[in-house]
């Protein structure tokens, strides 16, 4: 039986998304994940059961893998996707973001990255996402990158075009421009969970999306890890960059991790379910991330309940009270 009861979410004419979808950075990125190819097999087994459970689109980027594994997410999604058969199997959809790499300075040059990205994944890619935009530090290559999505667009390479970490300002503007080129974003990728709720709170994209009609994908849903109660003691952390970032995070945010873990308990959930809950009762699309099937089962338990108005204020009231949350993304603009 299905987890999925939900009706999937139009995000263009054509494509339809499930609630919750998979980001799957990690496959692919020694740097954070620890990835090594050993895991294919376990991410093969993890891409089967959510396709078969009805989440049937998995969100990726060029610019995912380190170093000899660069572009790894998106030939492992094209090759789990020519594997799989079973329920779903026509529904499933590929996402991926095309970085504005300082040498892309043409459209020419992003319509050239998405063949790359089509070539590695085998087949098009349903939605395809600028993955940041480079008005910080390039204003002027922007243009020539909005111009190459709607190049993919006219030219039918694509079902629909989205942007990732964009403020509202670079949003609207980024909106007009393709509009007055025939073409409407759909999607907007942002960092947000209980511990990154600057992009609603502080910029308030929420309103400018639904205004716009901007489905709205969140991207660390569980912050790295840190909202699935499995870190509590400062000594028994992830290794690495994640490691030293939550010990550094984690006496601010306990408050949280408790209500978390009390809601999640009267809900017989467990608190990765109730954070990922909590983005879809705001209105968003959650990707996160799996490397493994118990964490990939974990996640479908996200589905098919919603948290109450009373847990989900609560959270809020919980969540904007701590004094440091999640670092931001540095190419989130205003």
């Amino acid at each position: 039986m299905s987890f999925i009861l939900e009706k999937r979410i139009k995000v263009a004419d054509n494509l339809y998304l499930s609630p919750m979808g998979c980001g799957t950075w990690a496959w692919g990125n020694r740097f954070l994940w620890g990835y090594t190819p050993q895991r294919d097999e376990e991410l093969q087994r993890v891409f089967n059961l959510l396709v078969s459970q009805g989440v049937t689109w998995f969100d990726t980027g060029d610019s995912y893998g380190t170093g000899k594994f660069k572009g790894r997410s998106e030939t492992l999604l094209g090759k789990f996707s020519r594997d799989y058969r079973g329920d779903h199997q026509d529904e499933i959809v590929i996402a991926t973001k095309l970085a504005p790499y300082p040498w892309r300075l043409t459209p020419d040059s992003l319509v050239k990255a998405y063949n790359q990205s089509a070539a590695r994944v085998g087949r098009s890619i349903d939605l395809v996402q600028l993955h940041w935009s480079p008005a910080n530090y390039f204003p002027w290559q922007e243009k020539p990158m909005l111009e190459g999505l709607a190049q993919l667009y006219h030219q039918g390479k694509v079902k629909a075009i989205g942007l990732s970490n964009y403020g509202p300002k670079n949003l609207l503007r980024a909106y007009n421009y393709l509009l007055d080129r025939g073409v409407k974003i759909s999607t907007l990728q942002i960092q947000y969970s209980l511990l990154s709720t600057h992009p609603f709170v502080k910029l308030g994209l929420k309103e400018l999306c639904q205004q716009l009609d901007i489905k709205i994908i969140a991207y660390s849903p569980l912050a790295l890890g840190l909202l699935t109660g499995k870190y509590w003691d400062e000594n028994i952390l992830p290794s690495g960059v994640r490691g030293a970032l939550f010990r550094q995070l984690l006496p601010a945010v306990k408050p949280l991790l408790y209500t978390l873990k009390e809601i999640a308990q009267n809900n017989g959930k467990t608190m990765a379910q109730v954070a990922i809950n909590w983005c879809i009762c705001k209105g968003t699309i959650p990707i996160p991330g799996a490397k493994t099937l118990q964490q990939a089962q974990e996640n479908l338990g996200a589905l098919c309940w919603r948290l109450s108005a009373a847990e989900v204020v609560e959270l809020d009231r919980v969540a904007l009270s701590l004094k440091r949350q999640m670092i931001q993304n540095i190419f989130q603009t205003g």
